[in-house]
């Protein structure tokens, strides 16, 4: 059985994004289509039609931003029929002035609420490497930290189900310098690293691209990076969160994989998907200018 991973990034740029996270949502092959679909009609449901039919892409810094949030109090919660009638107006000629950009709003985040349910009923893992943006960077050559924890976690849940599975990573598709790049940095981790090349075991080493707006899964991966930056928060994340996204953040929560491995003689280790690195660099880089603080949460 094959198990995909959809990857998605948020906040690695220089924008006001607290924390850049890499990470991706995880479904059995056999649940995909039936994911995908329920998500399609999530999206009838709270919109009235196929939001992407607008022209526009799901995606978390137009459904997840502080202005939506705003726009979606600017009324009072709409009775279902009306909201969807007046979202769907608006996606169909314009958003208008009042209750139209206030139920359109309001859909936007009750899709969001329904379709990490929908992620829940399916059984989907949430993965994630959350980083320090001022983390130091490695040497182009080498694998960042970041993606390399990704796959690790990844890895002990397809191991926690062995014999019958495999992992696929998709990603969604960089500008091709970078993709290449990022193809040549797995080949090297895979082939020339004892760590990757066990890991290689149970994770296909070269990659899926995809393009965002025609690919769901990697919607999703990009819903769920944005409330990991601004609304997760493990103890040792010090930066603030936004409370409007508390309860999204919450069901990114029950998301996350646990798996137990022996660390440092304690057989029982509990380690979740999600890593807090504050060090992108590799081992030998690190020896030179200090420590490596990754916290295993």
């Amino acid at each position: 059985m094959a198990h995909f991973l959809f990857v998605d990034e948020s906040g690695s740029d220089t924008g006001p994004s607290p924390y850049a996270v890499l990470g991706g949502i995880a479904i059995e092959d056999w649940n995909l289509w039936n994911l995908v679909r329920e998500l399609q009609e999530c999206e009838l449901r709270q919109f009235g039609v196929a939001y992407r039919a607008s022209g526009e892409e799901i995606k978390a810094k137009k459904f997840l931003n502080a202005k939506t949030f705003r726009k979606a109090r600017h009324a009072p919660p709409l009775a279902t029929e009306e909201r969807v009638h007046l979202s769907r107006e608006c996606l169909r000629n314009g958003a208008e002035a009042g209750r139209g950009i206030s139920a359109l709003a309001q859909s936007k985040l009750l899709y969001v609420e329904e379709a990490l349910e929908i992620c829940s009923r399916y059984r989907c893992k949430v993965f994630a490497s959350i980083v320090e943006k001022s983390a130091p960077k490695p040497a182009e050559n080498y694998l960042r930290k970041d993606y390399a924890y990704l796959f690790e976690r990844f890895f002990y849940y397809l191991d926690d189900l062995r014999p019958e599975s495999i992992g696929i990573v998709v990603f969604d598709e960089l500008e091709k310098t970078q993709s290449h790049l990022l193809v040549g940095q797995m080949d090297r981790y895979f082939k020339e690293t004892a760590t990757g090349r066990h890991r290689s075991s149970l994770l296909i080493p070269e990659p899926f691209f995809v393009h965002s707006d025609l690919t769901t899964g990697i919607q999703l991966a990009d819903l769920i990076c944005y409330v990991i930056s601004w609304g997760f928060r493990l103890p040792s994340m010090t930066l603030p969160a936004r409370a409007e996204l508390s309860p999204f953040a919450n069901q990114i929560a029950q998301l996350r994989n646990r798996s137990v491995r022996d660390v440092d003689g304690n057989p029982s280790f509990q380690i979740w998907s999600f890593a807090y690195i504050q060090d992108l660099r590799t081992q030998g880089e690190r020896a030179e200018g200090g420590p490596e603080i990754e916290k295993r949460q």
